[in-house]
């Protein structure tokens, strides 16, 4: 818990270093640049330098703590399935299967600790850069954050579409696996009935089946994941241009500064990185989900 509290404390320092460098950037821009004030330039160069510096320490070491929580956790998980099906009795052996559990133990906790690494840095970063973003934007010009929020409710429809084809397919893709594991542990455990009978081919032909109906789905699950990274670089590209445009006719109209509109457009992207963040948490969650429920089902199982 020590741990995890640290990783939090780390990544929200980390979210304050990125909201502060647009700033200081933008007054680079309007104080220094535009007033040829090379002083002013070198002084907050300089602090830019110390605050990146900062973040970089910071994203490091919460990367380090995240992932020794994760493997910690995995490994509690791997530790409480074993002693649990040690204790099974023959009934409850055949019910889940060995294949079966073998997968849940090796391939689900693997899933669980990725997406808790993930979590860890993402589900604590997202909100604090969107919230952090959308705030700063705001003081920076009120008018053009109104295309952000018009952007959010495309955004909101990907993500409701890639979780309702996504879910069936990840449990699938487990079950598929369970399937490859039981084919591949019956051929290695009766490998001298099989050579006895002459079914070498037999058992080839089976290992094949099991094999491309497991890649059958797993392209269908990496064909959905690969659509999602590009629409969300369309959408954060379109959004720039929109705010480009209409940010020229308040530089034009004497409202806002180029400084100010360049800290803007840096806000902008943290906040839909932030969403991105979020909506890859989205498509990793529900895989997780399948596989926690698979082991779940392990742990709560009562044996006879």
């Amino acid at each position: 818990k020590w741990l995890v509290v640290s990783v939090i404390i780390l990544i929200f320092v980390q979210a304050l270093t990125e909201l502060f460098l647009p700033k200081l950037m933008g007054d680079i821009v309007d104080q220094g640049v535009v007033q040829g004030n090379l002083n002013y330039i070198w002084k907050i160069g300089t602090l830019m330098l110390g605050v990146t510096t900062i973040g970089v320490f910071v994203s490091i070491l919460a990367s380090y703590l995240s992932s020794k929580i994760a493997m910690g956790f995995g490994r509690d998980i791997r530790r409480k399935v074993f002693k649990k099906v040690s204790h099974f009795s023959l009934q409850e052996m055949d019910e889940v299967g060995t294949a079966s559990l073998i997968t849940r133990t090796t391939n689900d906790v693997t899933q669980i600790q990725q997406v808790l690494m993930l979590m860890l840095r993402m589900v604590i970063m997202a909100p604090l850069m969107m919230i952090g973003g959308i705030i700063m934007a705001l003081s920076k010009d009120t008018k053009l954050s109104l295309i952000v929020i018009g952007v959010l409710p495309f955004l909101a429809i990907i993500i409701f579409l890639i979780m309702k084809k996504g879910m069936p397919l990840f449990k699938a893709v487990q079950k598929r696996l369970d399937k490859m594991n039981l084919v591949m542990r019956e051929h290695l455990t009766g490998i001298r009935v099989i050579r006895a009978f002459n079914k070498e081919e037999k058992e080839q032909e089976r290992l094949e089946q099991a094999n491309f109906d497991l890649m059958h789905v797993s392209i269908r699950v990496n064909k959905l994941m690969a659509f999602v990274m590009p629409l969300m670089m369309l959408l954060l590209n379109l959004t720039i241009v929109a705010i480009i445009w209409f940010g020229g006719f308040r530089i034009e109209s004497g409202n806002m500064q180029i400084g100010d509109l360049m800290a803007f457009i840096q806000y902008v992207m943290q906040i839909m990185f932030a969403l991105m963040m979020a909506s890859l948490m989205f498509v990793v969650i529900p895989r997780a989900s399948v596989s926690a429920d698979r082991i779940n089902q392990v742990l709560e199982m009562e044996s006879t």
